[in-house]
C-alpha cells in the first residue's frame, strides 16, 4: 500500500490511459489520487508520468484527459478561492501546478488539442447553476487567474499581514496585492523578511506559467507579428487584477539580487541560496511578457515621443500588454538607478568570478538579463536617457564586451553574440555613448586580448578586431553590425591607442584584397564603413588622434591600392582565383596581436554535443538601421530613404538584403552563405567590371588622400634630416601638426540608428524561447515534445 501512495497519480495515469472508458467527472475518489496530499517534488512527477503515457492517454483516451486537466485546474481554482489556509490544500495546489507543468506541453505539440484550453468544458462536473456567468470562462482563463491569485496567497506565497489565529485569515478576494509586492525596488519600499518557503512555492507557479506560455514554442517562426500569444494576451491584460504588483515583483525581484549572499563575499558558501531559481524564473517569466513587437506599436509612450511624465494620471493610449505599458512608463530617476544598478551587478558576475574565484555564486541567467536590458532599452527611452547619461553604461559595456570576446568560438552561443551586438548597436545610436566611451579602461577583467592602455573605446575596437578574426565562420553576418557601431561612436572618440589604430587598420588591410572584394556582393560595405571611422576621425577628431593618423600613414599603401582597385574581368578574375588559394576570410598575420591579458583564458568552441537551438536569420543593417544626420548643435534627424541613397561621401546604402529576403529559416542553413561567396557558387551572381565601378568611384577617399599628401612628405622629410627611426619623435610631430583648412570641408556625421522590425522582433521570440528550452532542464520540461519554433541541434 505504501508503494501506492508513494504517488498514487502515477497508477492512476496508467488507469487512465488504460481504460478507453471516460472516468466520469464527478468520480472525486478516482480523480483525488492525482494530488492526494502526500509530498512529491515536481521532479517526482516528470518521473513518474512519462512522456509516453502523456501521449497515450490523449490519444486513446481523450476525454480523460480532458477531465484531468479540467479537475487539476478546478483545484487550482478552489485553493485560489479558499486561500490555502491548510497545509493539505497547499500541498493539493502544488501538486497540481506539478502535474499541469508536465502535460501542458503534450497538449500544445498536438494541433487539434491546442484549442482546448480556450474552449469552455460543457457541464463537466459543474456545481450549481448560480455561477453560470464565471464559468463560462475558458478553461486557460480559469488557470491564469487562480496561478495569479495564488501568487499572492498570504502564508503560501507571500507574508500574512495579520498577526492572528485561522478565523480571521485575510479574505483572499479583499486583500490589496500591491502590499505584498514580493521585494522593495520600483513602485515599493518595502522590504519583506525572506522566506524560503514562500520562494519554493512561488518558483513553482511561476513555472506553471512559464509552461502556459509555452506554446509560442509549438507554432513555426512567421515574419507576421500578429500572432500574438493569446496565454500572453490575457495574462498581460486588465482582467488580471494582479498585473501591476506582479510586474513590480517580478522585476524588483530579478534587480534586487545579489549572488554574494547579502553582500557579503563567499557567504552563498555558508547557506543555500532559495532566492536564485526564484530570480531566474522571475527573468524567464518577465521577457516572456514582453514579448512585444514595438515595431507595429504607435504608442506614443514607446517611442518616446510624447513628454508627459509617466505613470500619470492622464494614460496615454499604450499597448494592450500592461506589462510592456508599465515598462515604459517607469520614469523616476531612483527607479532607473535600482534597475541599472540591478541589471549591471548581475552582468558582471561572471567576470567577478575570474578575478575573485568563488566569492560570489555564478549566476547562468545572463542571456535572460539581457533580453530584459533590450526591452528596457527598447520600450522605455527615459530608461535609455538615464542609462547614456552617466558612465554608468560602462558597467554594461565591459560584461558584453566580455561575453561577446568569449563566446566568440562556441557555435552553441550564436545567439549571445547577436543580442550583445543588437544592444551596442541600439545604444552606439546615441551621441552620449560615443562620448563615454573616452573614459580610460582600468578594470583588469582577465580578457583573451592583447594588453593595451587606453579607454573603453580601444577596448570595444580590439574586441571586435578579435571576434572579426578570429571568431568562428557564422559570425560573418555580424560583421556590418560590429562596424557600424564602429561608425555610430568614431566621430566622438578623442585618442585611439596604437593598438586599437592597428586593428583598424588590419581591418581595413583584410577587407580590401581583391579576392575578399569580389567575392560577395556586398562584402565591399565592410571597406565603406572603415573608410567612414577613419574620414570621422581625422574630420572631427585630428587633435589628440596621432597613433591613428601615424598608422595611416604607415599603412598608406592600402588607401593607395584601393584608389587603383582594377576594374577589368581579367583582374577580376585573377583576384577571385587568390581567393581558392586563401580559404580563411581573414588572416590574422599583421595583425600584431601580442601578449594576452594575464589570467585569460583562450575562448574556446563549444563541447562536442552541446545542445543549441537554431535561430531564424536577422534583418540586413538596411532593415536593421535608418540613417540620421547629426547637426550642429547635436540633434538628429532622420533622413528620407530617397536622401540616405546619396550620403555626403557616396557611400552606397547597405545591401545586405540582396543575398537573400529575410527568411524564417534554421540557422543550421549557414546564414553566412549569403555572406562569402555565395551567389558567385550558386552561379547567380559574378562580379563584372561594372559592379566594381559602380561602387569604387564612390569609394570616400578624398579626405584620407589630401591628408596623406600633405603629411607623408613632412614626415618623410623629419625621418631623412633627422635620420630618424624612433615612432615617438615622429608621433610628436604629429601631435602638434594641424590639417586646418587643407582638408575638404567636413563632411555631416551620419548615425545609423537602430530601428525596431517584426524581423528583430521573430529573432528575439526564436532566441528567448530557445534560451529558456534549454535552461529549463531540472526538470526537462519541454525536453522531447515536437517545438515548431526552431530546431534543437547538437555541435
Amino acid at each position: 500500500a505504501d508503494d501506492y501512495i508513494l504517488w498514487n497519480g502515477s497508477s492512476a495515469f496508467v488507469t487512465t490511459s488504460v481504460s478507453p472508458q471516460p472516468v466520469e467527472a464527478t468520480d472525486d475518489a478516482f480523480w483525488d489520487q492525482f494530488w492526494a496530499d502526500t509530498a512529491t517534488s515536481v521532479q517526482d512527477v516528470f518521473a513518474l508520468v512519462p512522456a509516453a503515457e502523456i501521449r497515450a492517454v490523449r490519444e486513446e483516451s481523450p476525454s480523460n484527459l480532458a477531465t484531468l486537466c479540467y479537475k487539476a485546474v478546478e483545484k487550482l481554482v478552489q485553493g485560489a478561492e479558499s486561500g490555502c489556509h491548510t497545509e493539505k490544500e497547499r500541498q493539493i495546489v502544488l501538486n497540481c501546478c506539478r502535474l499541469l507543468t508536465r502535460i501542458l506541453p503534450y497538449i500544445f505539440e498536438d494541433p487539434d488539442w491546442r484549442g482546448f484550453f480556450w474552449s469552455t468544458v460543457p457541464g463537466a462536473g459543474r456545481g450549481g447553476g448560480d455561477e453560470d456567468d464565471e464559468n463560462a470562462r475558458p478553461l486557460a482563463e480559469s488557470l491564469l487567474l487562480a496561478v495569479t491569485d495564488l501568487l499572492f496567497c498570504p502564508d503560501f506565497t507571500v507574508q500574512s499581514h495579520r498577526r492572528s489565529t485561522v478565523d480571521t485569515a485575510e479574505d483572499i478576494h479583499s486583500i490589496d496585492s500591491c502590499e505584498y509586492i514580493w521585494e522593495a525596488g520600483v513602485g515599493f519600499a518595502h522590504s519583506p523578511q525572506p522566506n524560503y518557503i514562500h520562494d519554493l512555492n512561488r518558483t513553482e507557479l511561476l513555472k506553471l506559467l512559464l509552461t502556459c506560455f509555452s506554446e509560442a514554442m509549438y507554432l513555426p517562426p512567421s515574419s507576421d507579428s500578429s500572432n500574438t500569444n493569446p496565454w500572453v494576451q490575457f495574462f498581460c491584460s486588465t482582467e488580471n487584477r494582479h498585473a501591476l504588483p506582479l510586474f513590480t515583483s517580478l522585476l524588483n525581484v530579478v534587480c534586487a539580487y545579489d549572488p554574494v549572499g547579502y553582500g557579503i563575499p563567499y557567504n552563498h558558501l555558508l547557506f543555500s541560496d532559495y532566492r536564485e531559481p526564484l530570480v531566474e524564473e522571475a527573468a524567464q517569466v518577465l521577457i516572456v511578457t514582453l514579448d512585444y513587437d514595438s515595431s507595429t506599436s504607435s504608442s506614443p509612450t514607446v517611442d518616446g515621443t510624447t513628454t508627459g511624465t509617466a505613470m500619470d494620471d492622464v494614460d496615454p493610449p499604450g499597448p494592450d500588454n500592461l506589462f510592456v505599458n508599465y515598462l515604459s512608463r517607469i520614469h523616476r530617476e531612483e527607479d532607473f538607478q535600482f534597475i541599472l544598478k540591478g541589471v549591471a551587478r548581475l552582468l558582471s558576475n561572471p567576470l567577478v568570478q575570474t578575478y575573485l574565484p568563488n566569492s560570489a555564486k555564478k549566476i547562468q541567467f545572463h542571456q535572460e538579463l539581457l533580453v530584459l536590458f533590450w526591452k528596457l532599452c527598447d520600450f522605455n527611452k527615459k530608461f535609455l536617457f538615464f542609462v547614456l547619461k552617466s558612465s554608468d553604461v560602462l558597467d554594461i559595456l565591459v560584461p558584453i564586451l566580455y561575453f561577446l570576446n568569449d563566446a566568440r568560438a562556441d557555435q552553441s552561443r550564436v545567439g549571445l553574440m547577436h543580442i550583445g551586438v543588437f544592444i551596442l548597436l541600439l545604444l552606439s545610436g546615441e551621441r552620449n555613448f560615443g562620448v563615454r566611451l573616452n573614459k580610460p579602461y582600468s578594470v583588469r577583467v582577465p580578457m583573451d586580448i592583447p594588453v593595451f592602455t587606453g579607454t573603453h573605446a580601444d577596448l570595444l575596437i580590439i574586441v571586435f578586431h578579435k571576434i572579426i578574426t578570429s571568431g568562428h565562420q557564422r559570425l560573418q553576418p555580424l560583421f556590418d553590425c560590429l562596424l557600424t557601431i564602429v561608425v555610430n561612436v568614431s566621430p566622438y572618440l578623442k585618442s585611439l591607442s596604437m593598438v586599437a589604430a592597428n586593428k583598424l587598420l588590419h581591418l581595413l588591410e583584410a577587407f580590401s584584397t581583391t579576392w575578399f572584394l569580389f567575392s560577395a556582393v556586398q562584402n565591399h560595405h565592410l571597406v565603406f564603413f572603415l573608410l567612414e571611422v577613419f574620414n570621422n576621425i581625422i574630420q572631427y577628431q585630428f587633435d589628440g588622434n596621432s597613433n591613428l593618423v601615424y598608422a595611416v600613414i604607415r599603412k598608406r599603401n592600402v588607401f593607395h591600392q584601393l584608389a587603383n582597385l582594377p576594374t577589368d574581368s581579367q583582374s577580376i578574375q585573377k583576384g577571385l582565383q587568390r581567393k581558392r588559394k586563401t580559404p580563411e576570410p581573414i588572416s590574422r598575420t599583421n595583425s600584431q596581436d601580442g601578449v594576452s591579458m594575464e589570467g585569460s583564458h583562450p575562448a574556446a568552441p563549444a563541447e562536442p554535443g552541446t545542445l543549441k537551438t537554431s535561430l531564424v536569420a536577422t534583418p540586413g543593417i538596411d532593415k536593421l538601421t535608418e540613417k540620421s544626420q547629426v547637426s550642429e548643435d547635436g540633434t538628429m534627424r532622420s533622413l528620407e530613404p530617397e536622401a540616405s541613397q546619396l550620403s555626403p561621401e557616396g557611400n552606397p546604402p547597405a545591401a545586405l538584403s540582396d543575398g537573400e529576403p529575410w527568411s524564417g529559416e534554421a540557422s543550421n542553413s549557414r546564414p553566412d552563405r549569403r555572406r562569402l561567396s555565395s551567389a558567385s557558387s550558386s552561379g547567380q551572381w559574378t562580379p563584372t567590371p561594372d559592379w566594381v565601378m559602380s561602387w569604387k568611384s564612390k569609394l570616400p577617399l578624398q579626405t584620407i588622400m589630401r591628408l596623406l599628401q600633405v603629411l607623408v612628405p613632412q614626415v618623410e622629410k623629419i625621418c631623412i634630416d633627422k635620420g630618424l627611426t624612433d615612432e615617438s619623435e615622429i608621433l610628436k610631430f604629429l601631435q602638434h601638426g594641424t590639417l586646418v583648412g587643407l582638408l575638404p570641408v567636413p563632411h555631416p556625421i551620419l548615425i545609423r540608428k537602430y530601428q525596431a522590425n517584426s524581423g528583430t522582433a521573430m529573432w528575439f521570440r526564436t532566441y528567448m524561447w530557445g534560451v529558456i528550452y534549454l535552461r529549463n532542464v531540472d526538470p526537462p520540461i519541454w525536453y522531447d515534445t515536437d517545438v515548431k519554433l526552431f530546431e534543437i541541434q547538437r555541435v
